[in-house]
């Protein structure tokens, strides 16, 4: 049976920011996400459908706070919780050094993944 940590995970990278360890199991992604900075993706996901993630996401989260922002309401998880996040929010990290784990449909992310480093090399470009 396929297993990840941490430590293990062969993909993602280190974004400053953001350090991403990743790994992919048949068509899930499974990411191990550490936020340096309070990180708020409205700008990385310009170009998405509604300027939202449209990828669902289910995770837990092991320090530190995460919102994510819809169209009608915020949700916002601290250590402790697990979460899903439906298609059409928009994450936004409150804390540094908020660390998490994410589970989430490996084509979706792909594609979202994408616009967000297509736009995170674009603002880097200008600043």
């Amino acid at each position: 049976m396929p297993k990840v940590s941490r430590e293990s995970a062969t993909g993602g990278g280190d974004y400053g920011p953001v350090l991403d360890r990743a790994e992919e199991f048949a068509d899930q992604a499974v990411n191990f996400l550490t936020f340096r900075e309070n990180v708020d993706h409205s700008a990385l996901l310009k170009g998405l459908p509604d300027d939202r993630c449209q990828c669902p996401h289910w995770g837990y989260v092991f320090t530190g706070r995460l919102v994510f922002r819809y169209a009608d309401r915020e949700e916002t998880y601290e250590a402790g919780d697990a979460f899903y996040a439906p298609p059409g929010h928009v994450p936004v990290h409150t804390e540094p050094g908020t660390e998490y784990l994410q589970f989430s449909p490996a084509d979706e992310l792909r594609r979202t993944s994408e616009v967000i480093m297509e736009n995170f090399q674009s603002l880097q470009a200008q600043g």
